[in-house]
């Protein structure tokens, strides 16, 4: 009896979430798929004009700033960063963002190679894909 509570164990365990494996995939162009609204709405976008950059040090801190796709991998920006801070806490990993006129968090609730999906203070839920710059060049 007692192996099979300690291999039990060992599987809720092992199985248990571990945020840190996120922190390797969330720098990068990111383009918005699909919000989830806390009431179960769904909002989709076939088509953006702009995406999410975000970049992170170290120590685990950074920025995220919107950019304006061009052609064949340029990009434009207003400059008008947010600096990003992440936190674990609690098993999640949470994103701290500041600006000069508010501040706020969300948690990241999945980070892969090619998806991010994000969860705000409101329980609405952001699915973001890996962006592939437009490339026009002609082989």
């Amino acid at each position: 009896m007692k192996r099979v509570i300690i291999l039990v164990a060992f599987v809720i365990l092992s199985c248990s979430k571990n945020p840190e494996i996120y922190i390797e995939h969330i720098e990068g162009y990111w383009e918005i798929e699909e919000v989830t609204l806390a009431n179960g709405e769904k909002k989709s976008y076939s088509v953006n004009e702009t995406i999410d950059y975000i970049s992170l040090n170290d120590s685990l801190k950074g920025f995220r700033v919107k950019l304006k796709p061009g052609v064949n991998g340029t990009y434009y920006t207003s400059d008008n960063a947010e600096t990003i801070t992440l936190k674990i806490e609690d098993d999640k990993i949470n994103i701290y963002y500041n600006t000069q006129f508010d501040s706020w968090k969300e948690t990241i609730l999945k980070a892969t190679e090619e998806q991010l999906l994000i969860q705000n203070d409101n329980k609405d839920v952001y699915l973001y894909n890996r962006y592939q710059p437009i490339n026009l060049d002609v082989q």
